[in-house]
């Protein structure tokens, strides 16, 4: 059990073992220094990197793997050095400290990541007198994550404000089947990459929700240069570089080097093409006004705010593209290897109730099992005492919450797909009430969490539901591999059998 007490100056989560049989209480000795925290050895300027090295400690380990040797060596908070000028970290594998850590940071919480990109936002364009009133939901903290926050809440968070776009998501759903119909080989295999003709699906649910248009990402007569295939480039190109920068070992923080010259400019591009899909869309809104159900999220906020409505568009077509279509092929993946699920799913699907509890439920198992988001990260704005180590301000924190929802403690059969465990009465042993409710946290915590949840859950289950409407699905091969980066990636091959229904 663990108690949060508080003083002016600094939070203390103090850890207290329980024995039930002597009702013996053994509270914490006192606070060691934060140098004290378990980890691997570290060497000035190159942190732990030597560990990942041929014969080292960590090498070959990647993922959940890292995180559970890490675990099982360390225990419960492990301390990571940063290298080449990154800060230090630590890993937090203990979902009550991390509840205890988010509600305490919960006024104004500082979600850090995409450094390269939070560089290039707010040092690159503040040194060419560029800088915008707002950087996104993303890039942005404090007061002026706030602002951003309390506009985009209302047409982002609640249900009555994306009902509209159901049916125009619904048309381009039954479009990606057809073409997913289309491109089959003899084998009913697509033998397209098919991460890329997801985030062509997606980019279509985007440019609705978003500007209420269409992009056609899958006409087979787009042009290479046209605008789609820009679009599409910058999402692979987004993450492709965050990666190099902020995730693989690199110098940029001390020298500006090509891969580094290369993404500042590719943001600066990026960004000003989403700067002209946005007031193109107003220029032609004002040409041609439409009814208020009929406007995208950015027409929307772009008529209160267009500074505003100018940072989320970096936020929506950055970030959600990618993410959300890694999300779709991990339930669609797990559907294939579990056919009596995927039997189940598509009996409730075809009944054509309105409600859909069990298509809730293996998109919830899914994000369980194979989370694009593998932990959330914070910046630490007070002290704490964690397991009686001293934990400095402005110390990034990794909650590890893939590997807390992947453990037996939490949740029984981790590593099975059981949908039923989110539909079971809390007296079912399988009941998922009875994980920590900080064990499985994939779409963030309180009043950063992720703003285009509900969007995305209304995307996922269209195209889910029109898929398993439509296929049979069936798996061949290997078990389907994640590349962890800045997020979970589904590596190719993509070996899906698209069987007719």
């Amino acid at each position: 059990m663990f108690n949060s007490l508080k003083s002016t100056k600094r939070s203390f989560l103090c850890l207290r073992h329980i024995t039930t049989d002597t009702n013996l209480v053994i509270t914490t000795p006192a606070s060691k220094p934060f140098k004290d925290v378990p980890g691997p050895r570290a060497l000035p300027f190159v942190g732990q990197l030597y560990h990942f090295l041929p014969g080292g400690l960590l090498h070959n380990l990647r993922g959940f793997d890292l995180h559970n040797f890490l675990y099982e060596k360390y225990g419960p908070v492990v301390k990571m050095k940063g290298h080449f000028g990154a800060k230090d970290s630590i890993l937090l594998f203990d979902p009550e400290v991390a509840i205890q850590i988010y509600r305490s940071e919960n006024t104004m919480p500082i979600r850090i990541g995409f450094f390269a990109a939070q560089h290039y936002k707010h040092v690159i364009k503040k040194e060419k007198g560029e800088e915008r009133t707002y950087s996104g939901l993303i890039f942005d903290h404090e007061e002026k994550w706030r602002e951003i926050r309390t506009l985009v809440n209302p047409v982002m968070m609640q249900a009555k404000s994306l009902k509209p776009y159901a049916e125009p998501l619904d048309e381009i759903a039954q479009e990606a089947v057809a073409r997913m119909k289309s491109i089959r080989n003899e084998n009913n295999m697509i033998e397209n990459n098919l991460l890329d003709e997801f985030m062509s699906y997606v980019l279509e649910f985007t440019g609705i929700i978003a500007l209420g248009r269409r992009f056609y990402a899958f006409d087979p007569n787009l042009r290479e240069g046209s605008l789609t295939p820009i679009l599409l480039r910058n999402v692979q190109d987004f993450f492709a570089l965050s990666d190099k920068l902020d995730f693989q070992p690199n110098l940029w923080r001390y020298y500006p080097n090509k891969t580094f010259r290369t993404a500042m400019k590719f943001l600066e591009e990026a960004e000003k093409l989403n700067v002209k899909l946005l007031r193109t869309a107003m220029e032609e809104l004002k040409k041609n006004p439409k009814p208020e159900e009929k406007k995208g999220v950015l027409e929307k906020l772009a008529e209160i705010n267009e500074d505003v409505a100018l940072a989320f568009a970096d936020d929506m077509f950055f970030v959600g593209v990618d993410t959300l279509a890694n999300g779709m092929i991990s339930v669609l993946y797990l559907l294939a290897n579990n056919p009596d699920k995927q039997t189940k799913l598509r009996e409730e699907l075809m009944s054509k109730e309105s409600r859909r509890p069990y298509l809730r439920a293996c998109i919830k198992e899914a994000a369980r099992m194979r989370p694009v988001a593998f932990g959330n990260l914070r910046l630490t704005t007070t002290e704490y005492n964690i397991f009686g180590y001293e934990i400095p301000k402005d110390t990034m924190v990794l909650f590890c919450h893939e590997h807390m929802s992947l453990r037996e403690d939490q949740y029984p059969q981790p590593n099975q797909f059981i949908p039923e465990r989110w539909l079971v009465d809390k007296n079912h042993p399988l009941y998922h009430g009875n994980a920590h409710p900080a064990a499985a946290v994939h779409f963030g915590y309180g009043a950063r969490g992720c703003v285009g949840r509900k969007a995305a859950d209304m995307e996922m289950e269209i195209l889910i539901s029109r898929v398993i409407e439509n296929f049979r699905l069936e798996w061949r091969g290997k078990p389907m591999a994640v590349y962890q980066s800045v997020s979970n990636h589904n590596m190719a091959p993509y070996n899906f059998i698209f069987n007719d229904v």
